[in-house]
């Protein structure tokens, strides 16, 4: 505590008064106000809980996250899963845009006695909301699949050392072509390649860290959707259940909204041939790499 603040607070302790620092004149009316400065939260601390720590610091044991870019068959995938007697998958979560923030000093002080940075209590509101989620589904493991994850994967793991990933790949081509298609005016094909590179290059990332994880094509669940299944069955230690092929019907809004090429498979439950994979010709330069490095030709 600073000398001033001790001074102040004896000040009034033993006069009721305190002394505070005189507000700065104001400016002239002319002058031009200086224009805002936007400043990055910086990122928040954390610790990452060892393993016999996890009884006591998680409620969630062994989530399922879906790493994918946009566009690529991650709502497929989550309602299979979610068809699955023992695997919950709610609609996409967003738990990277909770934040928790210490208002004062006082409560900053507080939760630095029990050990606990802004990141741990972020990742306690996290596990906490994805808990409640699971309890009330009353199935055993939660799925979540929102494609910003892809960019918080090493955090997620930190958060769940427990977590198991499943990397959802599909043609980048195609990725760009069905995020140019949903609104071309505003998404020209080569803002669409710029925009899903991003994506595409997170998701690798986190597939290259990962030796654990689970990998499935959009192309190959399309295809062979019961072997696909059976596949990520077993990754998950979970039995095969045939009702992940036939995984009924939504709403209409979540429908229409931003499904793409797999409305259908959405609208009428069952899994339905994707679109052809492009011409190798016609990719653009900046996609090949990743192309050849997720086994696409090109």
């Amino acid at each position: 505590m600073s000398l001033a603040r001790n001074l102040n607070r004896a000040l009034t302790v033993t006069t009721g008064l305190q002394v505070r620092r005189a507000p700065h004149a104001a400016k002239e009316k002319s002058q031009k106000p200086a224009a805002p400065t936007v400043t990055k939260r910086p990122a928040a601390p954390y610790r990452c809980p060892a393993s016999e720590e996890l009884p006591t610091e998680r409620l969630l044991r062994e989530p399922v996250f879906i790493i994918s870019s946009i566009r690529s068959g991650s709502t497929l995938l989550r309602m299979m899963m979610g068809a699955h007697p023992r695997l919950h998958a709610p609609h996409e979560l967003h738990i990277g845009r909770l934040e928790v923030a210490c208002n004062n000093w006082h409560s900053e002080r507080a939760m630095g006695e029990l050990g606990l940075k802004r990141g741990d209590l972020e990742h306690l509101l996290w596990d906490r909301v994805l808990h409640r989620e699971l309890l009330r589904s009353g199935k055993d493991f939660v799925v979540e699949k929102t494609p910003a994850n892809a960019y918080m994967y090493q955090r997620l793991k930190d958060c769940w050392p427990d977590a198991r990933f499943v990397f959802l790949l599909r043609h980048p081509d195609s990725i760009a072509r069905s995020w140019h298609e949903s609104d071309p005016e505003k998404r020209p094909y080569d803002t669409a390649v710029t925009d899903v590179l991003r994506y595409i290059s997170a998701v690798e990332e986190a597939r290259t860290a990962d030796a654990d994880g689970f990998t499935v094509r959009y192309e190959d669940i399309t295809a062979d959707p019961e072997r696909e299944m059976r596949r990520l069955c077993a990754f998950l230690g979970v039995d095969y259940a045939p009702a992940m092929l036939n995984y009924g019907t939504k709403t209409s809004s979540e429908l229409v909204r931003g499904l793409g090429d797999w409305r259908d498979n959405i609208r009428t439950g069952t899994v339905q041939p994707g679109r052809a994979l492009p011409d190798a010709n016609a990719v653009p330069e900046r996609l090949r790499p990743v192309c050849r490095a997720w086994g696409y030709t090109s």
